[in-house]
């Protein structure tokens, strides 16, 4: 999910951390916490969310009233949308991927759980979910919150990264390896 930004920028964090204390003051960390996954899932697979979100030609005014609809159609709780909208009053819309990442990465450190990026070439049912999420948990020794991302190109397998550690295991991946022992043995 969040990393897919290269990491939050310092107005992105403060900002962040704004929410984080506003939403553990008022105990909906877990429903601030979904209202911004949910938001992150619409930003994948909305071009026009996104174009909305960069857009310098729309006016605060628009941006505030179009984010505005999108948060009460979505049904996110009312502290998110009020946040969405002080975002948009100060025109900082594009900062939204970097308060994602570093508001669920303060929420995951508070937890001390660890983020598994995993991507896959296919979608995994929820059974694989589950197995990977229990067998990544047991590699690492801790909580494990799994972000599932699909790349078709991968062809099959999987790249899993946790922290600074990746493990490579995708067909892409070992189709070179056996080109290059075939180019080397040749």
């Amino acid at each position: 999910m969040a990393s897919e930004s290269a990491g939050a920028s310092g107005l992105a964090e403060r900002y962040a951390a704004a929410l984080f204390d506003l939403a553990d003051e008022q105990h909906a960390l877990d429903t601030v916490a979904g209202d911004l996954r949910e938001l992150w899932a619409m930003l994948q697979t909305s071009p026009d969310l996104a174009r909305l979100l960069r857009s310098p030609v729309l006016t605060r005014d628009a941006q505030g009233k179009a984010i505005a609809a999108i948060g009460s159609q979505a049904g996110l709780s009312e502290l998110t949308r009020n946040f969405l909208g002080i975002v948009a009053r100060n025109r900082r819309l594009f900062e939204i991927p970097g308060m994602i990442t570093a508001f669920l990465a303060q929420l995951a450190e508070r937890r001390g759980e660890v983020t598994a990026e995993v991507t896959v070439a296919q979608p995994l049912d929820e059974e694989r979910q589950v197995a990977l999420t229990e067998q990544l948990r047991r590699a690492v020794g801790s909580r494990v919150t799994v972000d599932i991302k699909v790349n078709p190109a991968l062809l099959g397998g999987m790249i899993v990264r946790v922290g600074s550690r990746m493990v490579d295991a995708s067909l892409n991946s070992r189709l070179q390896r056996l080109r290059l022992a075939m180019r080397s043995a040749g």
